[in-house]
């Protein structure tokens, strides 16, 4: 029997107290993650986290493209 269909065959109420459970499970790592890096050493320093900041950066750029498009000209 697949994971899906183990999943599946759960009834309704047991499917919604798992998922709420993997919720809260995702919830508290990303409450916890900031104090365990710094007691593990491994928070960033600011010139590595502006770098990061930096190269994540969405850029946006325009596309040259024909200006009269769609529009009929005579």
């Amino acid at each position: 029997m697949s994971l899906w269909s183990t999943y599946r065959s759960l009834t309704p109420k047991t499917r919604a107290l798992f998922g709420v459970g993997v919720m809260a499970w995702a919830a508290i790592g990303l409450w916890t993650s900031p104090q365990v890096e710094s007691a593990l050493g491994m928070q960033a320093t600011k010139e590595e986290q502006e770098a990061l900041d930096r190269q994540m950066a969405v850029r946006i750029s325009r596309a040259e493209g024909d200006d009269h498009k769609g529009s009929q000209s005579r």
